[in-house]
């Protein structure tokens, strides 16, 4: 049986990175695997200039609140490779104190509006970017709206 395009990415990835890949999967075709927050640079940079992998595009950035969970959030990246038609996910795990993940916008410009979406709905920082402001909600706005805990009756203050 051949090896499959996922399969080469895991295998190349726990190679490379040994014990820093806290876990990983690959079911239904999508290779998935949790990394430390501190290596989702390297990790990342990685996939996207080895040849054979050639990950080539960032497709997202999300996260999850897992409350009441701990490590509460998980930061969530998608990749794909234009050219060889595969993708893969990569999972960071971050704590509700200190949530602060490495920036990517030094690999991809677009990081710079995911990060800044998952910093406004969320409240998880991206160390190193340029400009973490709000980009959904207006500057005066309290808060992250999508985490768990966010009443859904806060009155916020009004713009003019």
């Amino acid at each position: 049986m051949s090896e499959t395009r996922d399969s080469l990415t895991l295998k190349k990835l726990t190679a490379e990175f040994g014990s820093d890949i806290l876990d990983h999967h690959s079911q239904c075709g999508d290779d998935t695997l949790v990394v430390p927050a501190m290596k989702i640079v390297d990790v990342s940079r990685f996939l996207k200039e080895d040849p054979e992998l050639d990950y080539n595009m960032l497709i997202d950035i999300t996260a999850v609140d897992y409350l009441p969970r701990e490590p509460r959030f998980e930061v969530v990246y998608h990749y794909l490779s234009l050219a060889k038609l595969h993708r893969v996910r990569v999972k960071v795990n971050v704590p509700e104190e200190g949530v602060e993940v490495p920036s990517l916008t030094q690999l991809w410009d677009i990081a710079d509006w995911m990060e800044r979406e998952v910093w406004d709905m969320f409240g998880i920082r991206f160390s190193g970017h340029p400009d973490l402001s709000r980009i959904l909600m207006y500057e005066g706005f309290e808060g992250h709206p999508l985490r768990k805990d966010y009443p859904i009756n806060k009155r916020q203050p009004l713009i003019e």
